[in-house]
This record gives C-alpha cells, structure tokens and sequence, in this order.
C-alpha cells in the first residue's frame, strides 16, 4: 500500500490521461464560505430548487456541511475540464431574432456523462494505487451534497469569482467541475493553498446582468438569474423578469463573456463538447413550435431536456416578445391558442410586448 502523499501525483497523471485540464485536493473539512449557505437558503436565494434545501435526518442542510453528510470523507479530489468552444460569445454575436442556449449545453452528450466517464478513471486509479478494502470513494458531477466550488477553491483549480463561478487564471471560467470524495487522508503531509482571488475591482459581471441577478459581488439570487428561470423556473415568469431575459432561451452566459479572465479562454476539442447541429442561434420558431417527438429526438442525451418542452417553448416565445420583430405575430396568435397554458400565457404577452 502507498502512503498518501505517493498518491497525489498518481491522481494528477491520472486526471491528465483522462482528458481533465486540472486537478487538484482538498479537506472535506467545513470551511468558512459554508456558513454563507444556510442565510442564502433562509433567504429564499435558491427559488423553486428544492434538492438544495435537501437535509439530513437532525434537519441540518446536507450542502452547509460534508462532514453530516458523509462523515468517512476525509479528502476531496477535484477535476475540471474546459468546454470552452471556437464560436463566438453571446455579446459578440448579432441581436438578431434569434434565440441563445447555453454554451455548456450545446455538446453532442451531457456534460454529465462526460465528465463523469473521466471521474471514473481517476477513481479507478486511487483504488488500483491504495489496494485496499477500507478504501471508500465517491463521484459527484453536480449531483453531491457538496458545493463544489468551494471545494476546488481549496483544491486550488481556482477562485470564485464576483459572478459567483469558479475562475482560473490561465483557462477562465468555462470548467466543468467534478469531485471524488474519498476516506484517504490526503492532505496532511500537504496542505494547497485556496486560489487567490483575482476579481480585484472588476465588475463587468455585475454590470452586465439585465435582471440584477448579482445582488452583491459573490452574492447571486436565483430568482432573478436567466438561467434559473429559463431551466429551472415552472410555469409563467414574471412579467417584470421578462424583458431582461432578451434572446435567452437556455441559461445565460453573459456574466462569463464579459469577463476578463476570459478573453483568451482555451478552446477543447473534444468531440463531446462541440456544439449539436442548430443549437447555436437557433430559430426561435422551431422552439416555439416542437411537438414532443420532435422535442424528444432533438434533444436526447441532451442538458435542455432538463427545462422540459413547456420551459422551452415558453422561452423561446419570451423571446419572441422581447424581439418586437411582428415576423413572429402569426405564429404567436396560433400558440395563443396551445394546449398548453403555459405556452398559452407566454404568446398573449408576446403579441402584446410586440405590439
């Protein structure tokens, strides 16, 4: 059997051949950010995100601490890969009528599914180095109790930024993180300093925001995020929200396009993360008007089933709305009448907003 700290260098080979651009260790002690998430929670912060508010059997919130959750956790290894892309930002294309998803949901698979295949290596890899039955491990792409950037501050991928993601200084913030909980102890004989944070006065991404979604710098409201309300909201949106989310019709990245960190963002090439067929730009109108076959094939495998074909439509008609182009008029007079009410609600105000 190795001792811990002859592993540290097996994890970062291992996340290497694996295809991740970092990795990097850190305690699952609590730490002082934590302490925000129970205030952000109180204060209704998460919106209609219920798995956040998730709890253990004494009432404690499962995020504010690993140690309730998964008490034989002793370290956390932290894995990020870029999926940052050759196309051009969401503020350096043309406002045509036309709508904008998400740059991390544009890959040919979930980006689930292949940053969690990569984790796998690198789990394999500690079990295969450590050889031993006490050995007890645990991968999370976005489904843990954990608050992931959090840790990889501590594991030293990054810092968190003013718009609340977690910044490197020479790839950006384009990173797709993943983390493997594990019983070993590796950090005693080395303990990584957290990221510095590199924000220094810099407020491109609270500037930027048209709903005001950053309330502070490090402080977001989901309630008001574009990405929230776009996949994650159910049913209407308030109208006062409406006009702020522009072309948005899945997620938001304009805190991320205007920040500096990114301007010589990395591009990978890998064929997960390159963008399907129409989901760059797409037409409005065939999101407003997707049957559910048609939702079904298109997006199989893919991170937009998740705000479900109502959420979609309902985007994209929004959309339509705040265009003011009456190109769309015909179309919204025919959803008008959809058998959805959602969908319904959404066209009356877009044919209204048009004018």
């Amino acid at each position: 059997m190795l001792a811990s700290v002859e592993i540290r260098p097996i994890i970062t080979k291992a996340a290497q051949d694996a295809g991740f651009d970092l990795a990097g260790i850190a305690s699952a002690e609590d730490t002082a950010e934590l302490e925000y998430f129970p205030r952000w929670i109180a204060a209704g912060h998460a919106g209609e995100m219920k798995y956040m508010e998730a709890r253990d059997e004494q009432g404690r919130l499962k995020r504010a601490s690993l140690a309730h959750v998964v008490p034989w956790a002793r370290s956390v290894v932290v894995c990020a890969i870029n999926y940052n892309t050759a196309q051009a930002y969401s503020t350096e294309t043309p406002a045509e009528p036309r709508g904008w998803i998400s740059r991390y949901a544009w890959g040919a698979q979930d980006y689930h599914d292949a940053v969690m295949r990569r984790l796998r290596k690198v789990e394999a890899a500690i079990k295969d180095a450590w050889r031993s039955a006490d050995l007890r491990t645990s991968c999370y792409v976005d489904t843990g109790p954990i608050v992931e950037r959090v840790v990889a501050r501590y594991a030293g991928i990054g810092w968190i930024g003013k718009n609340t993601c977690i910044i490197n200084q020479k790839l950006g913030s384009w990173l797709f993180l993943g983390v493997i909980l594990t019983s070993l102890d590796l950090t005693s004989e080395f303990a990584a300093l957290p990221a510095p944070d590199r924000c220094g006065a810099c407020t491109r991404c609270i500037d930027a925001c048209p709903t005001d979604a950053l309330i502070a710098p490090y402080q977001l409201d989901a309630n008001k995020c574009i990405s929230y309300l776009t996949i994650e909201k159910r049913g209407e949106i308030a109208e006062e929200l409406r006009a702020g989310m522009g072309r948005h019709v899945f997620g938001c990245d304009i805190c991320q396009d205007v920040c500096p960190w990114n301007r010589k963002a990395p591009v990978n090439r890998a064929e997960e993360f390159q963008p399907r067929d129409g989901l760059v730009n797409p037409t409005l109108e065939w999101l407003a008007d997707l049957s559910a076959e048609e939702f079904r094939r298109a997006f199989r495998g893919s991170p937009l089933r998740r705000a479900r074909r109502s959420g979609l439509r309902r985007n994209a008609i929004i959309a339509m709305g705040n265009s003011g182009d009456r190109q769309f008029l015909p179309l919204l007079q025919k959803l008008s009448v959809d058998e959805d009410e959602v969908v319904r609600e959404a066209a009356a105000w877009a044919i209204e907003a048009i004018g």
